[in-house]
């Protein structure tokens, strides 16, 4: 049986006492020396308004990258349909799938789509709680609520910005859609005018569709035939009902014949379990700067992070994220990827690392390669 092929998902994270160049260039060296160990593919995140995050603009990215690199694939994790046009995201990843043909990954995720129900949402009664549980040896823990998340004032100004004034993100499907038949040559609008991407249609993009529960991305994934990408480091409570849901759906396409799944984790690697846990150590305190509603921070070294306060609540504000990260030695974390493949029947696993120094991060990806193809 072959090896699972492993790939990168890359947020560009800017270390603190770092700039936000050191954070690019860190990208583009990162994707060179995967692509030296055997990574599959390597997609780039799109965040906005993070101190700690550089990755907002992803096709720039992904341009760089795919030119310092020969092979490897190179994508989007994810484009944030909700406050974009179909035609415009064609049109840029269209440019970057004619000058590097084969390579080119198109992830689209709901992000925009999910800012407005998740506002709605927010307003309601909260759900009975959950309890977490071991499936196989692997931990599914409670559901997060994003409540605190969404009250902060900084959600209300990131949607401003990043949407026209009074601009309403039209319904997923319909975008995905779009976007197929702009890639297609066969647009239509209501009245059966037609519209050609230039560049775009008749290129080799690589659609896929991302997503963290059971709902409607995993669902239009599967009825579409297209590959999906599930979050176990994003949403590690809802990766079960993610991966059944797209089965559940899937329809045989000109894409696929079968389901194909990647599902993403995020892990630091050592040499040993003492010194992955030092350099994994940040991980709370950076989770914690997200989920309070402030946006990523500078991602702290461990000595930085053992000094920033901590508290109970601080604890359960980032439990599922924290319990679910992969941390250890090159056999350790292994193990624990395997238990996720197996669990989930992984077709892929994105793996995404976040350390202090870049020679660390660099190293982590350089020991699960070795291990894993071993």
């Amino acid at each position: 049986m072959p090896s699972t092929p492993l790939s990168i998902l890359d947020l560009c994270p800017v270390p603190a006492g770092g700039t936000v160049t050191d954070a690019l260039r860190n990208t583009v060296d990162l994707a060179r020396r995967a692509e030296q160990s055997g990574y599959h593919r390597y997609w780039l995140a799109e965040h906005h308004l993070a101190a700690g995050v550089a990755s907002s603009a992803p096709a720039v990215l992904i341009g760089q990258v795919a030119a310092a690199t020969s092979v490897l694939r190179v994508g989007s994790g994810a484009v944030q349909v909700g406050h974009r046009t179909a035609l415009s995201v064609v049109e840029e990843f269209g440019t970057l799938a004619t000058l590097y043909p084969g390579r080119i990954d198109l992830g689209l995720g709901r992000s925009g789509q999910r800012r407005v129900e998740a506002a709605r949402e927010s307003a309601a009664l909260a759900p009975p709680p959950v309890a977490g549980r071991v499936v196989d040896g692997l931990l599914i823990p409670p559901p997060f609520s994003y409540a605190s998340v969404l009250a902060a004032p900084r959600f209300a100004l990131t949607t401003a910005l990043l949407h026209q004034p009074g601009a309403q993100p039209p319904p997923f499907g319909e975008q995905v859609a779009d976007v197929l038949a702009l890639l297609g040559g066969d647009y239509r609008d209501a009245d059966g005018l037609d519209a050609h991407a230039v560049p775009g249609e008749g290129t080799d993009l690589q659609v896929w569709l991302l997503g963290s529960s059971g709902g409607e991305s995993a669902r239009l994934a599967g009825a579409l035939g297209l590959p999906f990408a599930a979050n176990y480091h994003v949403s590690p409570s809802a990766i079960l009902d993610a991966v059944a849901a797209y089965r559940a759906a899937f329809q045989p396409s000109a894409t696929l014949a079968e389901p194909y799944v990647v599902v993403s984790a995020d892990v630091v690697v050592a040499e040993t379990d003492g010194a992955a846990r030092r350099l994994a150590a940040p991980y709370g305190p950076w989770v914690r700067s997200i989920r309070s509603g402030e946006g990523a921070i500078p991602f702290p070294s461990p000595e930085q992070a053992a000094a920033l306060p901590w508290t109970d609540d601080d604890r359960a504000l980032v439990a599922d994220r924290v319990d679910t990260q992969f941390v250890g030695s090159p056999g350790t974390v292994v193990e624990l990827l395997r238990t996720l493949r197996d669990v989930t029947a992984a077709d892929e696993l994105l793996v995404t690392t976040i350390t202090h120094a870049h020679g660390d991060r660099v190293s982590s990806y350089e020991l699960l390669a070795k291990e894993w193809n071993d």
